[in-house]
């Protein structure tokens, strides 16, 4: 699927302000990241680049756990700096990333649920092998298939994710150890289909919908989510995927 970044951009730009109220799911997976990192990497890093930063959950997170000399941040929109507390340390690459120069000699590249935007990613992660030391550290998380599978089954809408065994190869094959790879499923429970709709609209996910609301088809959506309904509420399933992997050469 052909993504337009542009919209991807807007749509995240609009739930800016929203986003860190709505995205529980996202700030736990930035914790259980933070964790895998903790566990794994040293505790000081010269450079690292996060790729994705949004409104910064993971950024806080890493900035309070490690001693960091430069962190440069890359986000598609400039409007995400508001998120951020002028900090000496901080430096900006705006923009697509695929579109851009990757910063050289890093320590790390980190990313929290933003790589299931990325159009080419065994292209993305030879980027990511040249631009980091000797053991350099590629560390992120992404999501899996199951993602959202509630909206694809019922629009046909939603990203083409990568499984744990294509990122599994892919890393292998550009040259990276695999320190830890895992996955999981966690389900949201909502009061109506209605309020599963503006949670995904409050969170930006809603980026890649080319989906036309009508009041009918969305009627017929509301309708058709019943098959989703259990005892907790309205399902709606996220599946994070965690990667720790190091450079070998």
């Amino acid at each position: 699927m052909s993504l337009n970044k542009n919209l991807v951009a807007q749509r995240f730009a609009k739930a800016g302000q929203s986003y860190s109220e709505h995205a529980i799911v996202q700030k736990q997976i930035c914790q259980n990241l933070t964790n895998l990192l903790k566990q794994f990497c040293p505790r000081t890093m010269l450079r690292i680049f996060e790729i994705g930063c949004g409104s910064g959950n993971l950024t806080r997170l890493i900035t309070t756990s490690f001693q960091i000399e430069e962190l440069i941040l890359n986000d598609l929109y400039a409007d995400v700096r508001q998120h951020f507390s002028h900090q000496e340390s901080l430096k900006w690459l705006i923009g697509d990333v695929e579109a851009l120069d990757f910063p050289q000699q890093l320590d790390m590249i980190v990313s929290g649920s933003a790589l299931q935007w990325m159009q080419d990613l065994p292209r993305l992660l030879e980027r990511c092998d040249e631009a980091l030391v000797d053991q350099g550290w590629l560390c992120f998380s992404t999501f899996g298939s199951s993602n959202l599978l509630e909206i694809k089954e019922l629009t046909g809408q939603g990203l083409s994710y990568w499984s744990i065994e294509n990122w599994n190869s892919a890393l292998i094959q550009v040259g990276f150890e695999i320190l830890h790879l895992s996955e999981s499923e966690t389900q949201l429970y909502f009061d109506s289909p209605k309020d599963v709709l503006q949670h995904l609209k409050a969170t930006g996910v809603t980026a890649t919908a080319q989906h036309r609301w009508t009041k009918q088809t969305l009627q017929q959506f509301y309708q058709d989510y019943e098959q989703f309904k259990c005892a907790e509420g309205y399902s709606l399933t996220y599946h994070p995927i965690y990667c720790i992997a190091r450079r070998m050469k």
